[in-house]
């Protein structure tokens, strides 16, 4: 099921030898500043709500399923629509993409930042994933098109370290907002809008990429079987084991539904004429193996920030600004091991090692934060997460640039999206299961200490929990509030797992020398390789 797309309405005319006008370098790093400030609005929207969502959670009378869900959503829908993302940017204008992108997320915003309820606000915020899985796959491709491989080590140190101002910028300015007396949680929404409506003004004065012209076709039924598959199975492993046993016929029934479709998109990309997710991509083993490293740095980025703001205010009993100050450590290794790490990829043009290091401290950070429990001394948690975020500073962006040196031009969309597709699906999975298994966990702890105390419940440990936190007397509060705080450790002891998997897969990477050109360059060059060998056919 395909339909033709025609040239972009107003896109840069192309030359008659079909070479591609460029763009001075400074035109690069103007348009590269619109770019970042997109991404720091999308990474920004990620995080600002994790240390606000205690609070938020409390003031609509949530649950722990729908505190996760809350999140889930937004990782769901960015992490369906990424690849079809950066399938359109192989295909149409990448500046009018970016500003789409920025239209959903400023619209999801609004409305979220006016729920009435958990359910609304959960609605509200799939919109706001929409325009947060483009910003995520986009950013990185059109940065992909302006710099070469072995520039691109030189700007690791800017996207890492506005990606980490994010992280920590997130939780902190969410954390003052709840704390604000005169201000709600809802600004926690409120407050990305206007950021991004500068962030539409940049992109629109400074990005004038060159849009290369093609016929071409779009895969709206492989799009569709894709965001479908993967949202039913991320809805299996958020509802299993509390709405239904795991071993049902409920259970079984998603997970058979959602394979079926997922089998019948690798179907409809393997006959089509331009797959969303071209699948000869995987014969690269360098795209094979990052795609596979990228599951667990998804659930670094995305599951440490949400859990971390609810271990630091419900079982510490931290207020949520010193929540996500507490959260500086790991922010602050990530900037470090990102900049570093990326000049020296520039100026050696050596890539593997750094990716090695990454996933052995982020590997080591997860298995030092298993540890913990609603006791561990706060100094000793800090150390913990500046490893881990050494490790991800040296792999999050690192994966990325592999795959765009190992494909060709004309894939450069598509094998960044789904580097990037598969970080977040390994977030909103992380984000799920570590959610649902937090959930399970902090259920037995609240029943094993009440009945210490000589406490039952009558509906059993379901009744005491963030949705009545405020209202439980203090003994019982107390071991609420504990049950989160020993939980916590379970869920990173998963995560260290993941990231040893992820070690594995790194390690047997090949390592080819970073190309010179740009993306444009290259899809220049290939098209006047094409047009001289199409004269030499004809001339024979």
């Amino acid at each position: 099921m395909t339909s033709s797309v025609p040239p972009t309405p107003g896109a840069e005319a192309t030359p008659p030898d079909g070479t591609q006008p460029g763009m001075t370098h400074r035109q690069r790093i103007n348009a590269l500043v619109g770019l970042l400030l997109g991404m720091f609005v999308a990474f920004l929207s990620s995080t600002i709500v994790s240390n606000a969502l205690p609070t938020i959670i409390i003031d609509l009378h949530g649950t722990q399923d729908q505190y996760t869900w809350v999140v889930t959503a937004t990782l769901l829908a960015s992490t369906a629509t990424t690849p079809i993302w950066g399938k359109f940017a192989d295909l149409v204008s990448k500046k009018l993409l970016v500003q789409l992108s920025l239209i959903l997320f400023t619209v999801g915003s609004v409305l979220a930042g006016l729920s009435q309820s958990v359910g609304m606000l959960i609605g509200c915020r799939v919109i706001q994933g929409l325009g947060l899985g483009g910003l995520q796959a986009l950013v990185v491709i059109v940065i992909a098109s302006m710099f070469s491989p072995r520039e691109r080590g030189r700007y690791q140190g800017p996207i890492a370290a506005v990606m980490a101002v994010a992280t920590v910028a997130g939780p902190l300015i969410g954390g003052v907002i709840v704390d604000t007396s005169w201000l709600s949680w809802r600004w926690t929404f409120f407050i990305g809008v206007p950021l991004a409506v500068v962030a539409f003004g940049v992109v629109q004065r400074t990005l004038n990429l060159p849009t290369v012209r093609k016929d071409v076709t779009i895969d709206y039924l492989g799009a569709a079987l894709i965001a479908a598959g993967v949202s039913v199975l991320l809805i299996w492993v958020t509802l299993a084991g509390k709405n239904f046993a795991w071993a049902s016929g409920m259970s079984y029934g998603l997970v058979a539904f959602g394979v079926v479709l997922l089998a019948g998109a690798v179907f409809v990309e393997s006959r089509v004429t331009d797959p969303i997710i071209p699948l000869h991509l995987f014969r690269d083993r360098t795209t094979t193996l990052a795609t596979l490293a990228s599951i667990a740095v998804g659930v670094a980025l995305f599951g440490g920030a949400v859990f971390l703001g609810q271990y630091f205010q419900i079982a510490r009993g931290y207020s949520p600004t010193a929540a996500g100050l507490l959260t500086v450590p790991m922010v602050l290794g990530s900037t470090v091991s990102g900049a570093v790490s990326g000049a020296l990829i520039t100026r050696f043009g050596r890539w593997k090692i750094y990716l090695v290091i990454g996933a052995v401290a982020m590997t080591v950070g997860f298995g030092l934060l298993a540890t913990i429990d609603h006791t561990t001394g706060i100094a000793l948690i800090s150390g913990y997460l500046f490893v881990l975020g050494l490790g991800m500073g040296m792999t999050m962006q690192n994966l990325v640039l592999a795959v765009q040196n190992s494909v060709a031009p004309q894939n450069l969309g598509a094998a960044s999206s789904t580097v990037t597709f598969f970080r977040s699906l390994g977030g909103a999975a992380g984000v799920s299961v570590l959610g649902a298994v937090l959930s399970s966990r902090i259920v037995d702890l609240i029943t094993t200490g009440l009945a210490a105390l000589g406490i039952t419940l009558p509906d059993g440990s379901g009744g005491a929990g963030l949705s009545n936190l405020n209202e439980l007397p203090p003994e019982i509060a107390e071991v609420v509030r504990a049950a989160y705080g020993d939980a916590t450790a379970r869920i990173f002891l998963i995560a260290a797992i993941l990231g040893a998997l992820a070690f594995v897969a790194i390690v047997f990477i090949r390592e080819v020398a970073l190309g010179t050109r740009t993306g444009i360059e290259q899809l220049r060059d290939a098209q006047r390789e094409a047009t001289a060998a199409t004269e030499a056919a004809t001339n024979r």
